[in-house]
């Protein structure tokens, strides 16, 4: 395994993962099952796909803070979850810093799959995990529509679902930079016909797409100024946090910004594939 490894991942993208802050205790995982090899087989893996397939273009990456709890929210779609495989890769390749993708319960229980997206950093979505994430400053990527918005219906493309609020909760009760971001492209990946109500390993139900694959669109990432509810001019104490209308607000912020910078990138875009 250690010379497949070796092997698989570029010297330069071992230098990369070698240099990100990993809370190991000095034995190569963290708590949740992160490890560097994890880290550097995730950006092999999803290579091919954002650089040939999906040609990501990036835009705004220098916005993220560099250190400091930090929040990055997105939108979601595309009948399987490229767009959440994008997001991470390109954090991944354009800072450094590991980001802690926030992935649904039933992700854990997938055979391998569940093990693999652990050692690359994926976390599973509980609240206790976010709240221990964001007291070790680190930055987590979380989709707040879920379910509902992977898998919304053609003729609602690129109209966020409901926007929910616990980032915005966490961001508020933390002090952690809230990031807004916006995925265009994924939204006509993998146009869907229908949900079976079947229930494999915890998946709320089976979709069936248009098409096997998905098809090779270009993936547009663009992420806006960082949002401080603890500082001007919102200036919230981090008990405004047990405060629901406060939470709604700073939530409903959020998803303004990130409705905003799908609107404006849609604009700008010349086609789907292009």
């Amino acid at each position: 395994m250690r010379f497949a490894r070796r092997v698989l991942v570029p010297s330069e993208v071992r230098e990369k993962v070698e240099s990100l802050d990993l809370d190991d205790a000095g034995h190569g995982y963290d708590v949740f099952g992160a490890h560097r090899a994890g880290a550097a087989l995730g950006h092999v893996i999803t290579a091919g796909l954002y650089d040939h397939w999906f040609r990501v273009d990036s835009r705004g990456a220098e916005r993220i803070p560099r250190e400091g709890p930090v929040i990055i929210a997105a939108n979601h779609s595309g009948t399987l979850p490229f767009d959440a495989m994008m997001l991470y890769a390109d954090v991944l390749r354009n800072t450094s810093r590991l980001p802690r993708a926030i992935a649904d319960r039933f992700v854990a229980g997938l055979p391998w799959v569940g093990l693999a997206f652990a050692r690359a950093g994926v976390v599973g979505g509980s609240r206790r995990n976010m709240e221990r994430l964001l007291e070790r400053g680190e930055l987590v990527l979380v989709h707040p529509e879920g379910v509902p918005g992977i898998s919304k219906r053609f003729s609602e493309r690129y109209q966020l679902q409901t926007w929910r609020v616990g980032h915005a909760e966490l961001a508020i009760r933390f002090g952690a930079a809230v990031v807004p971001a916006a995925i265009v492209g994924a939204e006509e990946q993998m146009p869907q016909i229908a949900r079976l109500p079947v229930r494999l390993f915890g998946a709320p139900f089976l979709p069936i797409a248009a098409t096997p694959f998905p098809l090779p669109v270009r993936y547009r990432i663009r992420y806006g100024d960082p949002i401080r509810f603890d500082l001007p001019p919102f200036d919230l104490p981090s008990d405004a946090a047990d405060d629901p209308d406060q939470v709604r607000a700073a939530a409903a912020r959020v998803g303004h910004a990130v409705q905003r910078l799908i609107d404006d990138t849609l604009k700008d875009r010349a086609g789907i594939f292009r």
